[in-house]
């Protein structure tokens, strides 16, 4: 288990949330934590910048939807940047690529799910 690594800072559309280390059971609780903390306005763009990631489980992919909710409930967006090819995957799988925009990391593979 790695140890979940998360940093904020505004932005001039918003907020960013660096999130680095594993997105799981354990630690999903303080990444919804962290995102219910970041106070946005309407029209405002909350970015998850997913570069430090190394591991995301259904735990992680729930905070995630949950995060959209209440990002969605301040009248704001979120985007998430540099996500990892597996966790790209993965939202692509569950077709959360439709409500999630997603740009992922150098090298990311973004054709079709085979």
């Amino acid at each position: 288990m790695t140890d979940l690594n998360l940093t904020t800072h505004q932005t001039p559309t918003g907020a960013m949330l660096a999130v680095g280390g594993d997105l799981d059971h354990a630690s999903a609780g303080r990444f919804r934590g962290a995102v219910a903390l970041i106070a946005l306005q309407p029209g405002q763009l909350l970015t998850v910048d997913f570069g430090g990631l190394t591991f995301c489980d259904s735990s992680g992919i729930t905070a995630l939807i949950a995060a959209r909710h209440q990002v969605h409930e301040q009248g704001a967006d979120i985007t998430l940047t540099e996500v990892p090819a597996a966790t790209v995957r993965i939202l692509r799988l569950l077709g959360l690529d439709q409500i999630f925009r997603i740009e992922p990391g150098p090298g990311t593979d973004t054709g079709p799910v085979g």
